[in-house]
């Protein structure tokens, strides 16, 4: 039986995976447009700390965060990543780690 994915289980990844974490962002709200565009060619970054919206960011940098139960979360594991995807009505984007070869 799978473990239920939640928050605080992405809460956790982020805090003991920070300094190794790359992120992915595929789509992102747009306020030009009013709605969720694609982001660029979606390949992977280094996840950098961020200061600003903690409630929103969880310190992550390009993460955004939905209060209340909006937030979707899968785990992912493809392309030699692990981690966890999230989509929101704010868009969606993979937390990950270098999987180990």
């Amino acid at each position: 039986m799978t473990k239920k994915i939640t928050k605080t289980t992405i809460k956790s990844f982020i805090k003991k995976n920070l300094d190794n974490m790359y992120i992915r962002n595929n789509s992102k709200f747009d306020g030009m447009y009013d709605c969720v565009t694609d982001c660029g060619d979606g390949s992977f970054r280094k996840a950098e700390q961020s200061t600003k919206h903690n409630d929103y960011t969880l310190g992550v940098d390009g993460a955004w965060f939905v209060n209340g139960s909006n937030n979707y979360f899968t785990a992912y594991e493809a392309n030699g990543f692990k981690g966890y995807e999230i989509s929101n009505c704010c868009g969606n984007f993979i937390l990950a780690i270098r999987e180990c070869a």
